[in-house]
């Protein structure tokens, strides 16, 4: 069986450690933002709150909403409407897990059972629904077109590279270009909202938006790329994921697309059989896993997360040093060292 490529020497203490440093410099924002979450969840029909409070309560980092928090107190912002922003780019994350689940027919999410395979998908899509409605009324409640432009647009593209990923889903002759375009849309749109509303409630130049919108970008391609590494490894487990769950799914990642490039005819015809017949048999996971350590396949996929990473890192080299720049940089490696 393959195993995950190792990327470095930095323990698991150290690693959690670099997020930790960012949750304790807004750890009271946070707190008010868990607080307008649970608000804003609220609704005369009871399934509602008990769906989406599932969810929400089922271990997530809060990673984007964290990222806005500190982009604006990076940027000098004393308010309050960051955090009723970092609340609305939550209920769009969740919106979007809620669906995704429905679509990819998860069963399983952080370690627990997934909405879907509890309410059933009926009900999972309509909160989905629910929570997105909740995103936009708090948007118009800040008042701000901008900002309305910025979530409202980011929704968008999310939609649209999840429909993108339906339609290269099971095609084998997907290119690098085409799928970085279907996680650009899907997982970094929102990453690069969240943190460029930070500038704008601070109303800080142009410049220093378009530095925090580069920076969540690259970090978004970053975080999907390592996704991509671990529905491969053992590490799945701990993260309350099957590992081989794109692969069972017939999803086409980055690690596939690099080994049936690299591989002879013999090692297309099974990605073939296996990811767009879905004809899947016992220990076919094992071999796709040694296919991709053949080539080299996790090994470059993780280097081209340490690339958009650096990206990342020039991008918040534009600001000065502070905790919170600090803290936003200690993301990048935070992202990256999740697969060792």
């Amino acid at each position: 069986m393959g195993v995950v490529v190792p990327l470095g020497s930095k323990n698991e203490t150290a690693k959690k450690a670099s997020l930790k440093k960012l949750q304790s410099l807004v750890a009271d924002d946070l707190s008010k933002v868990n607080k307008v979450i649970v608000d804003r969840m609220s609704s005369r029909v009871p399934l509602i709150p008990e769906l989406a409070g599932h969810l929400v309560a089922s271990g997530g980092k809060r990673l984007r909403p964290l990222m806005t928090l500190a982009s604006a107190h990076m940027c000098g912002y004393s308010g309050e409407r960051h955090i009723q922003l970092a609340a609305c780019v939550e209920f769009i994350h969740t919106a979007t897990l809620l669906h995704d689940d429905v679509v990819d027919e998860s069963d399983l999410r952080r370690g627990n059972a997934t909405a879907n395979a509890l309410w059933g998908n009926q009900a999972s899509v309509l909160v989905g629904d629910f929570l997105f409605s909740r995103a936009f009324q708090l948007m118009v409640k800040d008042g701000s077109l901008k900002v309305l432009d910025i979530l409202s647009t980011a929704s968008a593209i999310i939609a649209e590279g999840e429909v993108l990923q339906l339609v290269t889903s099971n095609d084998t002759s997907t290119s690098e270009d085409a799928y970085l375009e279907v996680i650009s849309n899907k997982t970094a749109a929102l990453f690069s909202a969240a943190c460029r509303i930070g500038a704008v409630v601070a109303d800080r130049p142009k410049a220093e938006e378009e530095a925090l919108e580069s920076y969540g970008r690259n970090i978004g391609i970053t975080f999907q790329l390592i996704d991509d590494v671990l529905d491969f490894s053992a590490k799945q487990a701990t993260l309350g994921k099957t590992v081989g769950d794109d692969f069972s799914e017939g999803k086409i990642t980055l690690p596939i697309i690099l080994a049936f490039r690299r591989g002879d005819d013999e090692e297309r015809s099974f990605w073939i059989r296996t990811l767009e017949n879905l004809d899947q048999q016992e220990g076919d996971l094992e071999h796709a896993m040694g296919l991709l350590e053949k080539h080299g396949a996790l090994e470059d996929t993780i280097e081209r997360a340490r690339h958009y990473g650096a990206k990342a890192r020039d991008a918040i080299g534009f600001f000065p040093a502070s905790e919170e720049q600090q803290a936003l940089v200690d993301v990048i490696d935070f992202c990256i060292e999740r697969a060792h």
